[in-house]
């Protein structure tokens, strides 16, 4: 079903760059500016602390598609002080579809599902949300004549044949669902919202720009206070080694809302993590930690890049995999 949604990417014009939360940062004020006018009602005075994310899709399931998404949303909310607190991968099934959605809107400020909302049969995600909201599907109108305008591929549309019917599959939504176009001007496809469920398209370009692009809805209902600082420590030690002063440092700060952790590195050696939301307090805690553990602090931004890259090679063996 991701791999299908290739039709969709066929349908649009393409974009000159992909968007990325970097670039989202730096967005111009005008742009915001018309999202928060166009959309005003968005979240209405609700706060955003928590997040969940609902992959779908039988291909991710049986390793024919490799998941990027989940990761990408990961980061996202972590920038923007989100608390990610659940990820999942789910068939396409309409009854886990419903049972999933139905319980992480429950629970959860912000929701986003990945797939299944392309053109063909097993394109369940939108009728299976109506039903995990008792509401029918409707035509959105508005979907159907910027599917027409952005269109890369034109079809006849006084004619009822089935391909028109498979397009229009992707223009059916959950009826009083909020229909929202962070990228008007250049792509047709909308994030579709249901109280807090977020419908995204698999294909990890059309996500991470349609993602991305809700910044400006996103920004305002996230308070300030939510916002993490991460800090890092390398060491040589085994964990086994540095394990008992974890334990005691972690026993000690958790009721100041810093987290440690422990992480093994591909070549060798451990990263300490520290997360907490007093930038302060979790600086203080550095020369501590580099003591104990006979470490040196490191660069946040650099392993975060060198995780990227492991990613993208694991993507690149993948897609080898797969041609083979």
């Amino acid at each position: 079903m991701l791999a299908r949604l290739t039709n969709v990417l066929s349908h649009i014009k393409p974009r000159p760059r992909p968007f990325s939360t970097s670039a989202m940062a730096s967005a111009s004020s005008a742009s915001a500016s018309s999202l928060l006018t166009t959309y005003p009602d968005y979240y209405n005075d609700k706060n955003i602390t928590t997040a969940a994310c609902l992959i779908i899709g039988d291909e991710v399931l049986n390793s024919k598609t490799f998941d990027t998404n989940s990761a990408f949303f990961a980061r996202f909310c972590w920038d923007l002080g989100i608390d990610l607190r659940r990820v999942e991968i789910i068939p396409d099934v309409e009854s886990e579809i419903i049972e999933a959605v139905t319980r992480l809107n429950s629970r959860h400020d912000f929701v986003i599902t990945s797939g299944g909302i392309g053109p063909t049969h097993d394109d369940i995600t939108y009728p299976s949300i109506a039903k995990a909201f008792n509401k029918k599907l409707v035509l959105h109108d508005e979907t159907v004549e910027k599917m027409k305008k952005l269109n890369k591929r034109p079809i006849d549309w006084s004619v009822d044949n089935d391909e028109k019917k498979a397009r229009l599959r992707m223009a059916q939504f959950p009826e009083g669902a909020q229909v929202i176009f962070p990228v008007p001007e250049e792509l047709w496809v909308p994030v579709v919202k249901m109280e807090n469920v977020h419908i995204l398209p698999g294909i990890p370009r059309l996500f991470t720009t349609l993602l991305t692009s809700l910044t400006p809805l996103l920004s305002p209902h996230i308070p300030s206070t939510q916002k993490r600082t991460r800090l890092l420590v390398s060491t040589s030690l085994p964990e086994s080694a540095i394990a008992p002063f974890l334990t005691r440092l972690s026993e000690r700060v958790e009721p100041q809302g810093i987290k440690i952790g422990s992480y093994p590195k591909w070549q060798g050696g451990v990263m300490v993590s520290l997360i907490g939301r007093e930038a302060q307090l979790t600086e203080e805690l550095i020369g501590e930690v580099e003591r104990e553990v006979q470490g040196r602090r490191a660069d946040v931004e650099a392993e975060m890049k060198g995780e990227e890259e492991r990613r993208k090679e694991i993507n690149e063996d993948l897609g080898k995999r797969d041609s083979a």
